[in-house]
């Protein structure tokens, strides 16, 4: 199993930027596929990022493309998602996801697909 705790988040002006961070630690971090989600108030949690074993592969959605970027340091257990051009709609409960797969090329979208989840930084921006 792999245990994942979110930091980084906190409060910006729109227009603003955050690096949300995710520290793992446990099973071999390098054999999971990791992804970023969020959840606004009142809302379905969303798809944000994910990014393959080895870094080789991101997928973003639409919404973020060219302002969010996903990275991650397999010596340091650390998956990383740097938020720029922040708008208010942004705002939501930002969750760090491991996924286990055998495969270095695997993205992964949906939620129910991840088994770890974190327990969520918080990033709001006012307008």
């Amino acid at each position: 199993q792999v245990q994942l705790v979110e930091s980084g988040g906190g409060l910006v002006q729109a227009g603003g930027s955050l690096r949300l961070a995710c520290a793992a630690s446990g099973r071999t971090f390098s054999n999971y596929a990791m992804g970023w989600f969020r959840q606004a108030p009142g809302k379905e949690r969303e798809f944000v990022a994910a990014i393959s074993r080895s870094g080789s592969s991101t997928y973003y959605v639409d919404s973020v493309k060219g302002r969010f970027t996903i990275s991650r340091d397999n010596v340091k257990a650390m998956v990383y998602l740097q938020v720029n051009s922040l708008k208010p709609e942004d705002t939501a409960v930002y969750y760090c996801a491991a996924k286990l797969t055998p495969l270095d090329t695997t993205v992964v979208t949906t939620p129910g697909a991840y088994r770890y989840w974190g327990r969520g930084a918080q990033v709001t921006v006012s307008s």
